[in-house]
């Protein structure tokens, strides 16, 4: 994976973790809020109806009281009065009363006609459960409730019933009533069936919310990638445009220099060396004088050429270090720009490793040319130490500055200030500069880590 594709994906992932860690927990606490506030509504729903079949119960054994209280335990007149009375007390379409005798058998049901005079003690619902049993054992304990599945007389279907029954012991009689909970049911699916279109409702609010912002994120990421290498391409190209128009003027600085000097220097000894030649054979004390001047034009070529060397590559920066290289090269500058030069290196212990030497070197070359080119100096100095193992270079002048060292541009100066920053960075340095009208500081400042470590070799120039 690519470093732009790594970047992308520390931003992008962490958003997405981010927003389906939220909506795992919005959705988890929210399915449990609803389930709790259901399981309650469904609690309420079944207190409600308990409460309803027990006050209806209690109007019904209200309604016979007159009639049960005063009767015998078999006056049978008595008895058909009170089950034509419970029979008419129907309410609703499936609401109505039902008496079974201790035995099991019905003696009133409105809505079955066919269970009246017929024994069903052994009478279950799907569910396995001996319904009449069970409803005169709750009877016999004192009355109470019991749930279990019986036809629905307006639906047919049979459905979950609730039912409250109480004991008319005088007549051996079980008396009670009850409501179908499928209402309860139903009202408790409609409420989950809310819930879960509420947390779809919550997945399409975070995915209308979350993938913009990850598209957001996304196209800002790749925006600012195709900013930074386009301005990291303009930068590469107009380095390399440096670099060529670097090499070109050093060709041509090198050109000049071999056609001005020293190929001149050789022209002047060859004629030099065709006139002593013409003079032996005519006059020997002239031959000699002409010999000595071709020797010093000679030498005068040879001494450029070392000077072109030294320029090119200082054999002192290998042979000696970066102070005798740094002593050399203000000493060149000074002779050859007349702009006074001191250096002061006393505190510097060279541990440097020999590229970082170099850089340093070339930092100290660059500064020299801007100073000698464009700031009108007449004084220029140099210091070099180390602080705590790391080494230290300051040159300062007395020109008029540039500016802003960012924009500084004109002559190639940016540039120029841009190569001496990369090659500090290249080791983990730091290049500052400090310009005014009264002149300009660059202090270069090299790591621990640029120093020669235990076990490296130095290969012998």
């Amino acid at each position: 994976m690519s470093l732009r594709h790594q970047i992308i994906a520390l931003a992008i992932i962490p958003l997405v973790v981010a927003i389906l860690a939220i909506t795992s927990f919005i959705t988890w606490q929210s399915a449990n809020l609803t389930q709790v506030n259901i399981a309650t509504f469904e609690q309420n729903m079944l207190k409600s109806k308990e409460t309803e079949i027990l006050n209806l119960t209690h109007l019904a054994v209200s309604a016979i009281q007159a009639t049960y209280g005063d009767a015998a335990a078999d006056d049978q007149a008595a008895k058909e009065k009170v089950a034509a009375i419970l029979a008419s007390l129907d309410y609703g379409k499936d609401g109505y009363f039902f008496v079974y005798d201790y035995d099991g058998n019905n003696i009133v049901h409105p809505r079955q006609s066919f269970r009246p005079g017929r024994n069903w003690l052994d009478l279950t619902d799907p569910n396995g459960d001996k319904v009449i049993a069970e409803l005169i054992a709750t009877a016999k304990a004192g009355g109470g409730l019991h749930q279990y599945e019986w036809q629905k007389p307006s639906s047919g279907q049979v459905a979950d019933k609730l039912s409250f029954v109480v004991g008319l012991d005088k007549w051996r009689w079980v008396l009670g009533t009850g409501v179908y909970l499928d209402d309860v049911y139903a009202q408790t699916a409609a409420a989950n069936a809310s819930m879960r279109a509420s947390i779809k409702s919550t997945f399409i609010i975070v995915a209308m919310i979350a993938v913009p912002a990850v598209i957001v994120v996304f196209t800002t990421c790749m925006l600012l990638t195709f900013h930074e290498r386009r301005m990291a391409d303009g930068r590469l190209k107009e380095l390399t445009q440096r670099v060529i128009d670097t090499q070109e003027e050093e060709r041509a600085r090198l050109a000049r220099e071999l056609h001005d000097g020293v190929s001149q220097n050789l022209v002047g000894v060859r004629y030099a060396m065709d006139l002593a030649g013409r003079k032996v054979r005519t006059d020997v004390n002239d031959a000699a004088l002409t010999i000595e001047r071709g020797v010093e034009a000679l030498n005068g070529a040879i001494k450029e050429i070392r000077r072109l060397s030294h320029d090119l590559r200082p054999r002192v920066l290998d042979d000696m270090g970066l102070t005798a290289a740094l002593e050399a090269l203000c000493h060149n500058f000074q002779e050859r720009s007349g702009i006074a030069t001191e250096i002061e290196a006393s505190g510097f212990v060279d541990r440097l490793r020999p590229e970082a030497s170099t850089a340093l070197y070339r930092v100290a070359q660059e500064a020299f040319n801007n100073v000698e080119r464009h700031s009108g100096a007449s004084r220029l100095a140099v210091r070099l130490w180390s602080d705590g193992g790391r080494a230290r270079m300051i040159i300062s002048d007395n020109g008029t500055g540039f500016g802003d060292p960012k924009s500084a541009d004109a002559g190639g100066r940016g540039l120029g200030l841009r190569n001496m920053q990369e090659r500090m960075a290249h080791f983990r340095g730091l290049l500052l500069i400090d310009s005014t009208v009264a002149g300009t500081t660059l202090t270069a400042m090299m790591p621990k880590s640029a120093n020669l470590q235990p076990g490296d070799q130095v290969e012998a120039a």
